[in-house]
């Protein structure tokens, strides 16, 4: 007898917007992704599609500690990108390679709920920015029950008609804790945490949470990786199974993160 689809491990997958943004890269990737076993999950970026198309428009982008400032008219942009170019060409191709794709944002069937991030200390407004309050584990499960691949592009809602553009890291988190069982992989361009980003052969092929805040003090981890980190030991300590960092050519490899 096959084993029932909510005793299997589901795999949460996270790609960042310079490989979605990258036709050989993406291809890499999803065909990478089809091969995975069991049931799984696609989580996907696309900011930099969403800076160029604001550009053109003559719409200013404008980020504060990697996190962009979402206006309306920013929110409109993102929408279009994230949801509609990025999400649907995603589920295109996975289509075409015989995986059943649905392409959601977070308010779609209410998957996940979020509210808007209050104005920081320093009187930072972020605008329609949310930070996530819960996913829902039932829909997924309903949906991986059915043989249907959820791809999930950054937007939430607050569940008062407000879309929010949400950090992909973060939705990729709460997919994974919302599931019975899961494995989380943040995949991106290089091949893992680097102690120097510009050389691949010094992988760290292990990180736990010491070596991480010893690593950011003195300056080897900074900038985008340190929320992406903060965001695997938050999975681990909500009960997600394992978590690692990697390259669109291993999924397997790269950087195992330990609590």
């Amino acid at each position: 007898m096959d084993t029932p689809i909510w005793n299997k491990t589901t795999t949460v997958i996270k790609v960042g917007g310079a490989v979605v943004e990258d036709p050989e890269q993406l291809a890499t990737l999803l065909d990478a992704f089809v091969r995975i076993d069991g049931p799984k999950v696609l989580v996907h970026g696309g900011g930099r599609s969403a800076t160029k198309l604001a550009a053109q428009l003559g719409i200013e982008s404008r980020m504060v500690n990697g996190r962009r400032v979402t206006d309306a008219e920013t929110l409109k942009i993102v929408t279009m990108v994230y949801a509609g170019l990025v999400n649907k060409n995603i589920v295109a191709q996975l289509q075409a390679r015989g995986c059943n794709a649905l392409g959601l944002t977070g308010a779609d069937l209410d998957l996940i709920r979020a509210h808007r991030r209050p104005i920081t200390p320093e009187g930072i407004d972020f605008g329609f920015v949310g930070d996530v309050e819960r996913a829902d584990g039932t829909i997924f499960q309903a949906l991986l029950e059915k043989g249907i691949t959820p791809i999930i592009s950054p937007l939430t809602h607050d569940g008062q008609g407000h879309l929010l553009n949400t950090n992909a890291d973060t939705m990729a988190m709460e997919v994974a804790k919302a599931q019975k069982s899961s494995t989380l992989t943040f995949c991106f361009e290089l091949p893992g945490v680097l102690r120097d980003p510009t050389d691949s052969a010094t992988l760290i092929p292990n990180l736990d949470e010491a070596d991480f805040h010893s690593l950011v003090n003195d300056g080897t981890i900074a900038g985008g990786m340190i929320p992406k980190l903060q965001n695997a030991f938050d999975a681990l300590h909500a009960g997600v199974c394992s978590v690692r960092i990697t390259s669109i050519h291993d999924l397997i490899g790269g950087t195992l993160i330990t609590p």
